[in-house]
């Protein structure tokens, strides 16, 4: 299908598209830095703020409502426009699955895992078949005598998420999520053994083109209110009864101990690798890995991004990862239009686009 697809476009017009949201506007300024021309799909109601940032946006693609992406009058403006597509963490969340995997335009990355993103018993499965280190995960029926975090399912931000002493506590606070409809059934939820330690979030990039992984950032995301518990006196978190949530509102810049980056290369290698076997072509430009590392340095995960997350808007202007590499500025957002610009520059467009 996309090959079709591309065979009507003009390769010297590509345009690099994106939803309105998440991590966007890192992707338009990179792909203005690497020439292309910037497509904002944006709904209405948001339209006024990024008009604040028409330097870095060509054209405008309004919708009444998301899901209105797969419109046959929107997918032939966008194939009129050359577009390619770059999703990013709202990406299914807003257009739903369905569209997400089967809108007929090029998109930069991996269609396959939308779908692996979609379940998180799924996504543990591949983190588990790549032998990448993970928490012990429960069943509703296990006897759980320790911590766990209970968490819902989509890319909500955290939104739901909270920690249980037992079974009883986790049943309850399932009935809590029920009753506020963040989910439908028990079953839908992930009980996961509670790790102490830092989280990290870890931002690489597979190149096809190059044929090698780069780490390009590093991120610890802020998180209410369970960070803003901690500024809160004992008493006062007894008196107002307060439980720790776990909602991200920010990112904090984290530059890692050099000794620790082979085993976090090692993990992002072993993550391509199995993509490879399990989702062929594999795993294409940016992904995450989202872990906790403990007191003895060890380190487990616990989920994954298959694409940019927004930990790296950090790095606008690069990382010190990302200079290691490029010496010069490259962010994220950067990296996926230079990806394009040389599977452009080598005749190899195919390999970057499913």
């Amino acid at each position: 299908m996309i090959s079709n697809i591309l065979s009507k476009y003009d390769f010297g017009k590509i345009s690099i598209a994106t939803l309105a949201s998440h991590s966007s506007l890192q992707i338009f300024h990179g792909a203005k830095a690497e020439g292309f021309s910037t497509i904002a799909i944006v709904v209405r109601d948001r339209l006024w703020f990024y008009e604040h940032f028409r330097h870095l946006i060509d054209y405008f693609i309004v919708l009444d409502r998301w899901s209105d992406l797969c419109r046959e009058d929107i997918i032939n403006k966008l194939i009129s426009l050359n577009a390619v597509i770059v999703p990013h963490g709202s990406y299914v969340e807003y257009v739903g699955l369905d569209c997400a995997e089967n809108i007929p335009i090029p998109i930069f990355g991996l269609r396959k895992l939308f779908r692996v993103e979609a379940n998180q018993w799924a996504k543990m499965s591949l983190l588990q078949k790549a032998e990448i280190p993970t928490p012990r995960i429960y069943t509703i029926n296990d006897y759980i005598d320790k911590p766990v975090i209970v968490k819902m399912p989509g890319a909500k931000g955290g939104k739901g998420y909270f920690i249980a002493r037992n079974r009883d506590e986790v049943i309850n606070g399932l009935r809590k999520r029920v009753e506020e409809g963040l989910i439908k059934s028990f079953e839908e939820a992930m009980i996961q053994e509670y790790l102490v330690g830092v989280t990290a979030y870890y931002h690489y990039f597979y190149s096809p083109i190059l044929n090698r992984l780069e780490i390009l950032g590093a991120d610890i995301r802020y998180e209410t209110n369970v960070d803003g518990l901690r500024r809160a006196p004992q008493d006062v978190l007894v008196e107002i009864g307060a439980e720790p949530t776990f909602v991200v509102v920010g990112n904090i810049p984290l530059v890692l101990r050099e000794s620790l980056l082979p085993k976090v290369l090692e993990f992002g290698m072993k993550f391509v690798e199995e993509t490879k076997k399990s989702l062929p072509p594999g795993v294409i430009g940016p992904f995450c890995l989202e872990s906790i590392i403990d007191d003895n340095m060890n380190i487990k995960v616990f989920e994954f991004s298959g694409r940019i997350v927004a930990g790296t808007n950090l790095y606008v202007n690069g990382s010190p990862y990302s200079y290691l590499y490029w010496n010069e500025p490259m962010s994220t957002g950067r990296r996926i239009a230079r990806e394009i610009r040389l599977a452009l520059e080598r005749n190899a467009i195919e390999k970057v686009l499913t």
